[in-house]
């Protein structure tokens, strides 16, 4: 029988018709789907912002999470041409770890035509492009981990884009969304690099980048480098000699600026949460609130992606076990945060989470695909079950305190903190008005009542306050003192902060009112102005005691 060629071909072609036509089918309706969730996000990412907004004296306000209010403190007084510090003309100290994020804000308060009780929506909007920005990383990375499937893409994305502590921390002004960005942006490189055997330029510069959003990114940041040069031997040698030079000049480069600037080769932050406390307290607490999210986004949950070794062990589904591992590992030794009552992933495992969904998403679809294997099975049934199971997980991470949570995920009540900022700018609206320029007030929360007040302030907690920030940590005696250490808020001396530095006005104190009684009643009247309790030194030329009818 003679052999055709041509005829061959031609019949090779036919049968491949049906298979590229239904791939380019499943791509376009995976884009179809891609597309409604990333317009969904928008419009609940808008929503989401107005609910954090709020009216006071007929004008309304957007404000941020107190500790990014911080941030924005020390960004509009470089604006305004004091330097980068908390107080105008007072002391140089680093009382924030997000340069880059402050460096954002400082551009924002110079360009954007907003007054300060609206220019807080410029960093929410920024954080919603930012985390609408990352869905698109988590695409690519799914796409690299299940090598197209439109189930995985879809699902990795959907759990993303609506996972309430991301948005939480996102959409309030804090630097994650560009944490997550870049982490996810990095991960995304890592895996098409080593997959097309390249050489990878930008994946240094973003993993450079990212310590400059924080200093703890270093961490992820190895970790990705580390993996991918041992998967890309050929490759090592220009890996060291480029790629981590760069990483370790940018490192290099903000330490150095920090010491010029602020005297110190780290923020004053660092001494604050991770000095003065007994190392192995801290890390109890730590692996008591690892333990506790683990448990309240279902252990079994959190399990599943790493099971996912008993069946693919290769390196695009370890290096995202990694990093995942890592900064929970990296939760655990530094204690924790201090917000771990919101439930949820914390700053340092939010960065993470994108990678971790699309794993959680990839095993969900292997267990679709043995199913669909099975002769008595219906492939409509189990079609139907892993959307099920998606939607149950959907539910089940946001359920991080139960109907309280779930009523913040669907809009229906308004996200964590709103009701504390309102009050807060109540009292430095209260504080502008019965106070001269030249008060000085003591604080807990360093953010939204300084910004708006413009007083010089006190920080009672340390965190831009050097004294306080190199004392001991308190700690308790008692068998809580394993899960006591509530980073960044264990350390007060009233003894300096009110009977030594003497602030004009004492907005709030922490932990027992007990321990600051006898300052307060000895040198302070204690008022209780629109709702709100303020103590007043006594004498103070910087009262208006006139209009308390005191004077």
């Amino acid at each position: 029988m003679e052999h055709n060629p041509a005829a061959s071909l031609a019949a090779s072609a036919e049968a491949r018709a049906p298979v590229a036509s239904d791939a380019v089918r499943r791509a376009r309706l995976t884009t179809i789907g891609l597309m409604l969730i990333g317009t969904l996000y928008a419009i609940y990412a808008a929503i989401f912002i107005w609910n954090t907004s709020f009216v006071v004296d007929d004008q309304r306000y957007f404000v941020l999470f107190d500790d990014a209010m911080v941030s924005m403190r020390y960004a509009r007084n470089f604006a305004a041409g004091h330097g980068l510090v908390w107080n105008p003309d007072g002391a140089y100290v680093e009382g924030f770890t997000n340069p880059l994020w402050v460096a954002y804000m400082v551009l924002i308060h110079l360009v954007v035509p907003l007054p300060p009780e609206q220019i807080s929506v410029a960093i929410q909007i920024t954080g919603a492009v930012l985390l609408l920005a990352n869905l698109w990383f988590v695409r690519q990375i799914a796409d690299e981990i299940a090598r197209g499937s439109p189930f995985v893409a879809l699902s990795a994305v959907l759990l993303t884009a609506f996972y309430l502590p991301l948005n939480n921390w996102g959409l309030q002004g804090m630097e994650v969304s560009a944490a997550v960005l870049a982490t996810s942006a990095a991960l995304c490189l890592a895996l098409r690099s080593v997959r097309e055997a390249r050489y990878s330029v930008m994946l240094p510069i973003v993993l450079a980048g990212s310590t400059a959003i924080r200093p703890d990114m270093l961490l992820p940041a190895l970790v990705i480098f580390g993996m991918v040069l041992a998967a890309q031997p050929h490759l090592r040698r220009r890996h060291l000699l480029l790629g981590l030079p760069l990483i370790v000049a940018a490192v290099a480069l903000q330490t150095l600026l920090r010491l010029r600037y602020y005297g110190d080769i780290l923020p004053n932050t660092y001494y604050l949460k991770m000095t003065g406390y007994p190392v192995l307290l801290r890390i109890t607490r730590g692996l008591f609130v690892t333990l506790d999210f683990v448990l309240r986004a279902n252990w079994l949950l959190v399990l599943t992606p790493f099971l996912l070794l008993f069946v693919r062990r290769d390196w695009p589904v370890l290096l995202l076990l990694a990093v995942f591992a890592t900064q929970l590992a990296y939760s655990v030794y530094v204690g924790g945060d201090a917000w771990e009552w919101w439930g949820g992933s914390n700053r340092y495992v939010c960065v993470a989470m994108p990678g971790f969904f699309v794993l959680l998403a990839y095993a969900i679809d292997r267990l679709r695909q043995w199913l669909l294997a099975q002769p008595i099975l219906s492939s409509r049934l189990v079609n139907a079950a892993a959307v099920l199971g998606v939607t149950l997980t959907l539910l089940n991470v946001n359920a991080i305190r139960g109907a309280e949570a779930l009523g913040e995920w669907v809009l229906l009540a308004r996200p964590m903190h709103v009701a504390e900022n309102q009050e807060r700018v109540e009292i430095a609206r209260l504080v502008q008005r019965i106070t001269t320029p030249e008060a000085t007030m003591a604080v807990v929360w360093a953010g939204a009542t300084p910004y708006f007040a413009e007083r010089t302030a006190i920080d009672l907690l340390g965190k831009n306050d050097t004294t306080i920030a190199h004392a001991n940590a308190r700690t308790r005696r008692d068998i809580e003192r394993f899960i006591y250490f509530y980073p960044g808020h264990v350390k007060w001396n009233y003894d300096y902060s009110i009977g030594e530095l003497q602030p004009d006005i004492v907005v709030e104190v922490w932990g027992s009112f007990e321990e600051a009684r006898p300052y307060l009643n000895a040198n302070y009247t204690r008022v209780r102005l629109d709702g709100h309790t303020l103590y007043l030194r006594n004498g103070s030329p910087h009262v208006r005691w006139e209009l308390l009818g005191m004077s």
